[in-house]
């Protein structure tokens, strides 16, 4: 199965608190230019888990309002407390070991922050890959539910993508 783990788009620097803030222009177009590679990889998108914070739920939405329909059919989507930044990467490991097998998910994405999405690459992966995401970029890993770890496959973020 594949999990796509993104970090939210381009945020405002200044709100009420962290958790309000916004995305820019640019990162709605961020996330966009991202749901676009989705697109191109043609895989159906099962479900999308969430951070609650304003800026994730927003880089949610533009992913799915540009999604092509028949990738997003019957998708599912949570908020997820788990998935703020300073959530726990095993807790969301669990988590989703939980919940993919069961619900048979084959294309899960993660729209988080950093530093839980470069944590979770890392908790997620064989070799415990930690890379550094820009605004909007998306990890894609290749993820084995009897194994409970993955490899990562690729890193695209939106300056490359276009």
């Amino acid at each position: 199965m594949n999990l796509f783990i993104m970090r939210h788009g381009d945020a405002a620097l200044q709100a009420a608190s962290d958790a309000m803030r916004p995305l820019t222009e640019l990162g709605i177009l961020e996330a966009k230019v991202m749901a676009k590679w989705l697109n191109i990889e043609n895989l159906k998108i099962d479900a999308i888990l969430v951070s609650p914070y304003v800026r994730a739920q927003q880089t949610s939405q533009a992913v799915i309002d540009t999604l092509k329909p028949e990738l997003s059919c019957n998708l599912a989507v949570q908020t997820l407390d788990l998935l703020t930044p300073e959530g726990s990467a095993s807790t969301v490991h669990d988590y989703l070991d939980g919940l993919i097998e069961p619900a048979g998910y084959e294309n899960v994405l993660i729209i988080s922050h950093m530093p839980i999405v470069s944590y979770l690459c890392a908790e997620l992966t064989i070799h415990s890959q930690s890379p550094i995401f820009a605004t909007a970029a998306i990890a894609k890993i290749d993820y084995s539910t009897d194994l409970m770890t993955g490899q990562l496959v690729k890193m695209v973020s939106p300056d490359n993508f276009c």
